[in-house]
């Protein structure tokens, strides 16, 4: 097959996108496909190689590396993707490319992409929105509220904070990942600040309730839910850092639950999955309380495919190789045109 990887962009997540395309095209290189890379921050020059790899996963890009890219070199790069193309690999991760964007660029193509679809990809990324859908459905997700950016000051904030979600709350921004512009704010003393650093990344910010117990993911795959991955930071919260740096993370998969929970757990992510009309595969994030009880946080249209990604541990669990779940990905794409 002529595949195209689609990665890099101009979201904050940029380096874990290159990191992701990388991995995916390596993969589908040893499984004898023709495979190209496009950085799609570059506009019409969005062919690179292998050298041009910038890889620095450990940090996030700055505002002067974001700021040197136009969304409008996104439209180019797409117009510039060869006709003969058999399908669009999208190791992008963020917006413009995870929110319907790119996947709408592609349709008005006739290019075939990897996950989901334009509503899909939209409704998923942003956070609000999805968790709205997760309530119509009685999926149970943490008590929340958004703000827009500059729209409350402190003593407004600490009204909402009371009201809705009371400390420890989370706050970050309502359309990003990777915990990009994420805060735990445990008094009101941190709550500007962390209103200020989410409105940073988006102009509308997500205020939702910490649950204190077990962190644990899901990956679907097709309709099939993988095995369940329980994920230990060694010291801190689930960060950038902890996420995207080598050893500093613990992961367990299968995750030690008891059978009925796992089942429960699944069935959720299922239907999260469903919910938001996501197809291909995704992985559906949770929090488990102490008392045994799973709250949905958010569904990820397209999940990391870095050597610490989620994903390819919980289809390595599944007896899956991650050539096998590229190529499978690959099946399961989005049929254009």
């Amino acid at each position: 097959m002529n595949i195209a990887v689609l990665l890099g962009g101009t979201s904050p997540e940029r380096h874990v996108s290159m990191s992701s395309g990388k991995g995916v095209a390596t993969a589908l290189m040893a499984a004898g496909h023709t495979v190209h890379l496009y950085d799609i921050a570059l506009g019409a020059n969005a062919l690179i190689s292998f050298g041009d790899l910038h890889l620095p996963t450990e940090q996030a890009p700055d505002d002067a590396e974001l700021s040197s890219f136009n969304n409008n070199a996104i439209i180019t790069a797409v117009q510039s993707l060869p006709s003969d193309l058999d399908v669009a690999f999208l190791a992008l991760h963020g917006a413009p490319g995870e929110d319907g964007t790119v996947q709408g660029l592609l349709e008005l193509r006739g290019i075939p992409y990897t996950g989901s679809g334009v509503l899909a990809s939209a409704l998923a990324m942003d956070k609000a929105m999805s968790k709205r859908v997760m309530e119509h459905y009685d999926i149970p997700t943490p008590r929340w509220f958004q703000a827009t950016r500059g729209q409350l000051d402190a003593p407004m904030l600490l009204a909402r904070v009371e009201q809705y979600t009371d400390f420890p709350v989370v706050v970050k921004p309502n359309d990003g990942g990777s915990t990009v512009g994420l805060t735990i704010v445990n008094d009101a003393d941190g709550l500007e600040s962390a209103f200020q650093l989410a409105g940073h990344y988006s102009a509308t910010v997500l205020f939702e309730e910490f649950i204190e117990g077990r962190e644990l993911t899901v990956g679907i795959l097709g309709e099939e839910a993988l095995p369940i991955v329980e994920i230990r930071p060694k010291s801190g919260i689930y960060d950038y850092a902890n996420k995207y740096t080598a050893g500093r993370t613990e992961y367990f998969c299968p995750a030690e639950l008891p059978r009925s929970l796992t089942e429960e757990v699944q069935e959720l992510a299922r239907r999260a999955h469903a919910a938001l009309g996501c197809s291909g595969y995704s992985r559906v994030d949770f929090r488990l309380d102490n008392d045994g009880q799973p709250f949905c946080l958010e569904v990820n249209t397209l999940p990391g495919m870095t050597a610490t990604s989620l994903v390819p541990k919980a289809a390595a669990a599944d007896g899956m190789s991650y050539q096998e779940l590229c190529e499978q990905i690959i099946r399961l794409s989005r049929r254009s045109g």
